[in-house]
């Protein structure tokens, strides 16, 4: 029968180090393995994502402005027929809200959908829906020019019940897009 160590400092610290080594190693492992497959749904979402924001198009460029990435429709022959935008906004109730904005070459929005959030469910995370045509909420077919803001501050936006730091971000995040739309479309 094997003789059992000795219950001192040293052993005790030796055997917490080796378990926070190979725990250390697996998550490190599981974290390398996982990377690839969720960059690649990520990228799928933002694609279907500017799929959805846009009118038909035949071609698309994309590239970054400012840490956005901003992408260029085309018609079949070659002109612009809208821009769709990723931006986000830090102040959603549950932090960080991103969207992606599809504006045609006018400034009009032509749909959004988000891509990230922490809302609440059943409150905040419906910005999903609630902002699209015809909903209470709607902003498709608005062109930011001037800045969407909800009605509690003057604006003109019907805010999701009981989450207007939600649709405040919300409307944030479509501005942040609309200043780059602005700044680098036109």
């Amino acid at each position: 029968m094997a003789k059992k160590a000795k219950s001192t400092l040293i052993n005790m610290l030796l055997s917490l180090t080796v378990i926070a080594v190979v725990a250390a190693g697996v998550l490190a492992l599981v974290s390398k393995v996982t990377a690839e497959p969720i960059k690649k749904a990520q990228l799928a979402k933002k694609e279907a994502a500017v799929k959805t924001v846009l009118t038909p198009f035949e071609k698309i460029e994309e590239k970054h402005i400012d840490g956005n990435a901003v992408t260029w429709a085309f018609n079949a022959a070659g002109e612009p027929v809208g821009v769709a935008i990723e931006s986000s906004s830090d102040k959603g109730f549950g932090g960080r809200l991103g969207v992606v904005v599809g504006f045609d070459t006018e400034g009009n929005i032509t749909g959004y959908q988000v891509l990230e959030t922490a809302e609440t469910p059943g409150l905040g995370a419906k910005a999903g829906e609630w902002f699209q045509k015809g909903n209470k909420g709607d902003v498709i077919g608005k062109n930011p020019a001037t800045p969407l803001s909800v009605k509690k501050d003057g604006g003109d936006i019907d805010a999701i019940s009981g989450s207007t730091i939600t649709s405040r971000a919300f409307c944030e995040a479509v501005n942040n897009a609309y200043q780059i739309f602005q700044g680098n479309v036109r």
